[in-house]
């Protein structure tokens, strides 16, 4: 296995998305990883030779593009799809093209025949970047923040969190697609929000202010739920909701 940590954190003026190779075969790999090497928006991070080093490597670190090998023992590519909750963007390779009508039912980007063109390649690269561009175009006017829950790090848009609820050495992010539990304390993840769209009202409930349906001097309804309010916080909290 081939794996290049600097390239996690490399930035440059030309858009590169990081990718992985995973094929059961040193020869194939070689190849491909060639093909990466010299494309100006691709950064090779890792190569695996199965599918069960994939998911330890994904655990960790961000991936935009995996190249894929469907022909591959004991679990397949479309066995490795199945079970990853979130796959990045996929290019599937293999050597049978009966393959090709089944890729497409698990949403990849494109599906390369070997033995692999450099045109055909190019095509697939250029095609894997319009759609990286077209989804982080939705998302560049949301205001998100990476949180590590279950030692990955997950990506959280500020405007889905509800509320922060301490839990002892963890906080709860209770947002609309769910909990996030991190470990953190309150102060630490109080800092990392804007003051203007967030407010402690309590030692233990952090409330996102545009989610606030009413309150009084006991309590907060957030989206539907009812926190605690601190009897000093009141005044801080109605001056809070009249600038936003």
């Amino acid at each position: 296995m081939y794996f290049d940590p600097e390239l996690i954190k490399c930035v440059s003026p030309i858009m590169k998305l990081k990718c992985i190779i995973v094929d059961d075969s040193s020869m194939q790999r070689t190849a491909i990883a060639r093909l990466v090497n010299n494309h100006p928006n691709l950064a090779l991070v890792a190569e695996y030779s199965n599918a069960i080093e994939v998911k330890n490597g994904l655990k960790n670190y961000d991936i935009d593009l995996i190249f894929l090998d469907v022909e591959m023992p004991i679990i397949n590519g479309f066995d490795l799809l199945e079970s990853l909750d979130n796959p990045p963007q996929v290019i599937l390779i293999t050597g049978n093209p009966d393959y090709a009508l089944k890729a497409f039912d698990y949403n990849v980007t494109d599906y390369l025949y070997k033995p692999i063109s450099l045109v055909r390649f190019d095509a697939s690269v250029k095609r894997a970047v319009a759609k990286y561009e077209q989804i982080n175009k939705l998302d560049e006017e949301e205001e998100y923040i990476f949180v590590k829950s279950n030692l990955r790090q997950r990506k959280v848009v500020l405007s889905d969190i509800n509320w922060v609820e301490a839990l002892g050495d963890y906080i709860k992010l209770v947002t609309t697609e769910g909990n996030v539990v991190i470990l953190s304390t309150m102060k630490s993840f109080e800092q990392k929000l804007p003051k203007d769209k967030f407010l402690r009202i309590h030692k233990s409930y952090i409330v996102n202010l545009e989610k606030v349906e009413k309150f009084n001097t006991k309590k907060v309804e957030v989206a539907g739920t009812s926190v605690p309010l601190s009897r000093n916080k009141k005044t801080e909290l109605a001056e809070a909701l009249y600038n936003i």
